[in-house]
């Protein structure tokens, strides 16, 4: 009889174990089918706003042609990222109800039991399927839509080359960081992840400083902005704000696209303005010199350390959390790897590269919120450095430089609002503008 009670005893410890990463299941897929959700209705809402004739509001800024070539290149993007946002939703239900995770799991540990080597087979499995199954679509995209409306300049040789070289990258990068993390979770107790914010938060800086003189050239070459007008009218404007420059860089960027664009970047010493070589094609040194004035007012707002500082916290906050997902020996961590395994019933060990997966899409809602509040300093941190590239050098040529921008890359700029608060970093074209327009009152 006591041998009876004991097996019914087991019998219904192992229901309420199933039962258990069951639970973990439903929710995990409960959250990729409400962000899915979310897209398609933002995508639907957005798209109302679409209009077959040029709105009042952005007369003077696009001309009726250009206007409908706009909305054309938007309705294409879209049907195209629904297809591919669609197809990646479906095929990643079916990993999770088939447990593909658990029978790669299975068939990585008939290799090896290394869990070095087990983590890095595992997501260099997953990064190489998915970077292969998704090359159709990127050619489609670049080759195909931004082939149709005059932006493509990539050769098929040059991607194969990014592709190639994207991959070694990653490799090398992620395979680093990922055995260094792996090896203090495994030499450390439960505050593993302490060090690792340490190590993640170190090599987050060391990238923001070196990342264009270690990253960038392997891409594209950079090369300082010749001695001429251009120069002569942004060192001036520099000298006059107290900006010490002496790196300013062209970046050739029109080997893969006719968009233009430009972007600040490093820290101390080590700082950089770069401006892709089709910006300075298509403006005027005035317009030049005031997306510069923009840039500067990024660094002079410590908008560059304040994003390192966010960053800095951010991973903070969800090691913190991650920790409690993975502790060594809790119930809850192995029923965590164990929701997987899916309708499977392949049986799953507790890993910690199975509970990277499974925390990164519980983690969905909170990097949600903090991707809406990231987007709201976003868009109040580029108001200010308008401002500043207003007040100190021209509101005017700084309006007519983003004008260009936005109509030269076809951008949309009529998004619907709720779009704009979910998506959007940058306001809108039209509300930077009359932001703007109050500096010349």
């Amino acid at each position: 009889m006591g041998h009876t009670e004991a097996f019914r005893d087991v019998i219904h410890l192992s229901n309420i174990l199933f039962m258990t990463s069951l639970t973990f299941f439903y929710i995990i897929v409960s959250f990729i089918v409400a962000d899915f959700i979310l897209e398609r209705v933002l995508d639907y809402l957005n798209s109302t706003w679409w209009s077959d004739t040029l709105p009042g509001e952005l007369e003077g800024i696009y001309n009726e042609e250009k206007y409908k070539k706009s909305q054309r290149y938007l309705q294409a993007k879209q049907r195209f990222s629904l297809l591919v946002s669609s197809l990646t939703f479906a095929a990643t239900l079916a990993v999770l109800f088939l447990g593909g995770f658990a029978w790669l799991d299975r068939l990585l540990r008939e290799i090896t039991l290394n869990p070095y080597y087990l983590a890095m087979l595992f997501f260099g499995t997953i990064a190489l399927v998915s970077s292969v199954l998704t090359i159709p679509f990127e050619i489609y995209s670049i080759f195909v839509i931004e082939e149709r409306f005059g932006f493509n300049t990539m050769t098929p040789r040059l991607f194969i080359m990014d592709k190639l070289k994207g991959w070694a990258v990653s490799a090398v990068i992620g395979a680093g960081l990922l055995s260094l993390v792996i090896f203090i979770y495994n030499s450390t107790g439960n505050y593993f992840w302490v060090l690792v914010w340490a190590v993640i938060s170190g090599f987050m800086i060391f990238m923001s400083m070196f990342y264009s003189n270690l990253i960038v050239p392997l891409f594209n070459k950079q090369k300082p902005l010749e001695p001429g007008p251009l120069r002569d009218a942004i060192q001036e404007f520099a000298d006059k704000v107290g900006f010490r420059l002496k790196n300013i860089y062209v970046i050739d960027g029109s080997k893969r696209s006719k968009k233009a664009n430009a972007y600040f970047t490093g820290l101390g010493a080590k700082k950089r303005i770069v401006l892709y070589d089709t910006l300075i094609n298509d403006h005027t040194n005035e317009e030049l010199v005031s997306v510069l004035a923009h840039e500067i007012g990024h660094y002079k707002k410590k908008h560059t350390t304040q994003g390192i500082i966010l960053s800095v916290i951010q991973t903070g906050l969800m090691l913190f959390i991650f920790s409690f997902f993975i502790r060594k020996g809790s119930q809850f961590s192995a029923d965590l790897c164990q929701s997987l395994s899916g309708f499977s019933g392949i049986p799953v060990a507790q890993s910690f590269y199975m509970g990277i997966i499974a925390f990164g899409i519980l983690y969905t809602p909170l990097s949600l919120l903090i991707g809406l509040l990231e987007n709201v300093l976003s868009r109040k941190n580029e108001y200010q450095a308008d401002h500043y590239a207003g007040e100190k050098y021209d509101p005017v040529a700084l309006q007519d430089a983003l004008k260009k921008l936005s109509v030269n890359n076809l951008s949309n700029l009529r998004p619907h609002p709720a779009y704009v608060f979910f998506y959007y970093s940058h306001p809108t074209l039209l509300q930077r503008l009359s932001a703007l327009e109050k500096l010349r009152r």
